[in-house]
């Protein structure tokens, strides 16, 4: 019997512009960084766009993009924020779907989402709706 395992991604950040300013606001606890969106785009999001592949003596032997092997959705906050703020691991994200594609029969592995982060089983039929369509069109 064959045994397949799927290892899925979800990856949000909540919005943390000033809705006055529009920009995010420094943010000390995030140090060295400004804030905690670059924080976790540096040490998280940006290095699965390109992980190290060690061999037995520590030499990176490959690069690989992690997003494109896993099965995974990006919130639309977190996504505008990257193509804004740190459009290198934006690309890398595209750049998995289209290499998923080739991988997988034409299929990719990034999955869309509803627009925000919502329970979706108990939301009302309408609220649902609305997700849906918001999610489409962003």
């Amino acid at each position: 019997m064959n045994k397949f395992v799927c290892i899925h991604g979800h990856f949000y950040q909540p919005p943390r512009e000033n809705p006055w300013l529009e920009e995010v606001e420094l943010q000390e606890s995030a140090h060295p960084y400004h804030d905690w969106n670059e924080r976790i785009s540096a040490e998280c999001y940006a290095r699965n766009g390109a992980s190290r592949i060690l061999n037995g003596q520590n030499d990176i032997i490959e690069i690989v993009n992690n997003y494109s092997r896993i099965s995974f959705n990006m919130g639309p906050t977190l996504l505008s924020w990257m193509q804004a703020r740190d459009p290198d691991a934006y690309q890398a994200i595209l750049d998995a779907d289209r290499l998923s594609c080739e991988r997988f029969s034409g299929h990719g592995s990034a999955m869309a989402q509803v627009y925000n982060h919502m329970i979706m089983p108990l939301a009302t039929t309408r609220d649902k709706r609305t997700q849906v369509i918001w999610g489409i069109r962003d």
